[in-house]
């Protein structure tokens, strides 16, 4: 499939978000850019929800470089501690950003939960341009529940810690492969591409 533009600015410096999208995005002709080769700076992400946080992660990229531009903000909601650590994710156990010691809080807090249920939730989307009126807009979900010990050496983030239901298994004991056909940003990623195919047509 031709995408209406040759060139898309990925707005994420995380090397395991990176490598996912452009796994997905692999079968189009298109000239994927990340915004760090481009000296793009990091963007505040200061807004409440993911669609926010997307949305000021794409024009920003955008606004550097003149191109259209791809972001996505996911995280992990989690039932049992009202929705968190959600937009807050990355950076649970504070800053610098540590996927292991994130991993170890969410442990520590979910020790004597019985309510093991969360999900990841992603928002997609693309701008044209910095003040593009109409970013193209998608997202996923993702069901599962938390484990009590992590699994896998696979992916990156929670993954260790994710029961997927259908397989059985941790997000880090799956193959990239299986994880962008079932995750929730191959979910969006999906729906995403299906909105491109139709303004390209």
């Amino acid at each position: 499939m031709n995408l209406p533009f040759k060139d898309l600015v990925i707005a994420s410096n995380n090397k395991g978000k990176l490598n996912e999208i452009e796994h997905l995005l692999s079968s189009f002709k298109i000239n994927i850019i990340p915004q760090a080769t481009l000296n793009v700076p990091e963007c505040e992400e200061p807004y409440l929800t993911f669609i926010e946080n997307a949305l000021a992660k794409a024009r920003h990229a955008s606004k550097y470089t003149g191109l259209p531009a791809l972001a996505d903000d996911s995280g992990l909601c989690v039932d049992a501690l009202n929705g968190a650590p959600g937009i807050l994710s990355a950076r649970f156990a504070g800053n610098p950003k540590s996927d292991a010691r994130n991993n170890a809080k969410l442990l520590e807090m979910m020790a004597t939960e019985q309510n093991r249920h969360a999900h990841f939730y992603c928002v997609v989307l693309i701008v044209r341009n910095e003040l593009d009126p109409e970013p193209i807009i998608a997202e996923g979900i993702w069901n599962g529940e938390i484990l009590n010990e992590p699994k896998g050496l696979e992916g990156f983030g929670y993954d260790p810690l994710f029961l997927d239901l259908l397989t059985g298994k941790a997000i880090a004991e799956l193959p990239m492969e299986v994880k962008s056909r079932i995750s929730h940003r191959g979910h969006a990623m999906a729906k995403l591409l299906q909105k491109l195919e139709r303004l390209s047509s």
